[in-house]
């Protein structure tokens, strides 16, 4: 793929802002210093290629894009600041307008007039599109010398390729989609966004933490020291579960009533055990074998009181769980469900506050493959409108997460464009494994109708394989 970076600027707020604005990161924002930066990719195809001519493409397009992003950043402005510490290890997120150098958001334009919306999504991998996105293999640590967002924006043959890289230590999915739509609303002619962000950290957590992290271990490094042993190939896939898929799997899951009186489970409950249990099964584990289940779960519901939805920062904390994998193995659909929705049902106000204080007595800086040994976990939500982010041109043909952040057995899940409760799977599992769930007729539901098409396999252009890299990172 040729690409050529044609331009790249850092964007301040339209309007100053004035004065230093401090924001001391929160118990839950610094345990994701070392993930890397989070990456977005949105894909826009055009209806009149030519808003893609010269100097229609730099006028309507780019330009549109820079002004209304200078202007969301007025009230988005800590990212267009940076991240610093005081003498005594304490994180922050900090604006100053008078240095103008270093702040701003890093804006790049590129051409790769070759390329087609279409190539862009023949297969499932990253490896495509990884030129695409900013930031690949930065660590959220570098917001100490980096932009805290850098946007690229390509211009292809048919469309328009936008890469995000957001620092996953300052705020988290939900913020993440608050902002895109806020940005999207003003590009299309809105003066003001409809929702303005809740900026003050203070009131989901206040405790100052010291944390010593000048060079926190390379988070692709051999976890046992072994730098030798050749890690597994991994590859990654969309499975793409329409409307029927899920009702059946939910339906299923279901099925048996709960002798504990406990809720009937919901579509996210089932649909991710469903996964766990097919993920299990392919890996072929003994029946003892412990496996992990993960959830990042958004906590602005859970905290008393609540925190209100458009809180700009980190709300999520990771809840785990776990089983053998043989009782997954044995018992039906249910089972698997319902270890899922204890643990979620479980991680209240009270569980909350007492991880962020044993958090703090002990700091622990998560790197994203400690999710659990043989596990699945799980990223973003199907309730983000991640396709209702319209710049004006349309919405996106497809929205996926970059390379960062990607281990053995992690998946994101995003609504299915086709909207409904269709949900998206993007997952990344060691390369046998992936062949054995794409063979599975259970998994996949092939036997449950005439078409055997209730879920395609990426795009629906057949199983190709996806792209693999040695580390799990991608």
């Amino acid at each position: 793929m040729k690409i050529k970076i044609s331009s790249k600027t850092h964007v301040q707020p339209n309007k100053p802002i004035l004065g230093k604005k401090q924001f001391q990161l929160t118990t839950f924002d610094l345990p994701y210093l070392a993930f890397y930066y989070n990456q977005k990719f949105l894909l826009y195809k055009f209806e009149n290629l030519l808003d893609l001519e010269e100097p229609t493409f730099q006028n309507n397009v780019v330009e549109k894009l820079k002004d209304s992003l200078g202007s969301v950043l007025e009230d988005f402005y800590q990212l267009a600041g940076k991240l610093a510490k005081d003498e005594d290890g304490v994180f922050r997120v900090e604006y100053d307008a008078d240095e103008e150098e270093i702040n701003g958001v890093e804006f790049s334009v590129a051409d790769a007039v070759d390329v087609s919306v279409d190539d862009l999504t023949a297969e499932d991998g990253t490896a495509q599109f990884k030129e695409l996105v900013p930031y690949n293999g930065i660590l959220n640590l570098e917001g100490l010398r980096r932009p805290l967002l850098a946007v690229q924006v390509t211009k292809l043959k048919d469309g328009l390729a936008m890469g995000l890289a957001f620092n996953h230590a300052v705020h988290d999915g939900t913020a993440t989609w608050h902002f895109m739509s806020s940005w999207a609303e003003i590009c299309r002619g809105a003066q003001t966004i409809s929702t303005q962000p809740f900026l003050d950290r203070a009131k989901a957590r206040d405790t100052r933490v010291k944390l010593d992290l000048a060079s926190p271990k390379d988070p692709n490094a051999s976890s046992n020291g072994d730098a030798a042993a050749e890690p597994p190939q991994l590859v990654e896939k969309v499975f793409k579960f329409s409307d029927s898929a899920i009702n059946t799997i939910k339906s299923r899951a279901n099925s048996v009533v709960p002798s504990d009186g406990s809720k009937p489970f919901s579509t996210f409950q089932s649909l991710t055990s469903h996964i766990w249990r097919h993920v299990t099964l392919a890996r072929g584990l003994k029946p003892e074998d412990i496996t992990v289940f993960t959830v990042f779960a958004d906590c602005r519901r859970r905290v008393v009181p609540p925190m209100p939805e458009e809180y700009f920062g980190n709300m999520i904390q990771a809840i785990f769980t776990g089983t053998a994998a043989g009782l997954l193995a044995a018992h039906g659909p249910e089972f698997g469900a319902a270890v899922v929705q204890k643990a979620i049902v479980a991680h209240d106000a009270r569980v909350v506050d007492a991880r962020n204080e044993e958090w703090e007595k002990a700091p622990k800086i998560f790197q994203f493959k400690d999710a659990g040994v043989n596990c699945v976990a799980v990223g973003s939500s199907p309730r983000f409108k991640v396709y209702e982010v319209d710049f004006g041109w349309g919405k996106p043909e497809t929205v996926r997460s970059g390379s960062n952040n990607r281990f053995n057995g992690m998946m994101y899940l995003y609504p299915g464009k086709a909207g409904g409760v269709s949900i998206d799977v993007e997952i990344t599992l060691e390369a046998r494994v992936m062949e054995k769930l794409e063979k599975s007729k259970e998994f996949l539901l092939i036997d449950e109708e005439e078409d055997g098409n209730k879920i395609t396999n990426g795009n629906g252009h057949g199983h190709g394989h996806g792209h693999a890299n040695g580390n799990g990172f991608a």
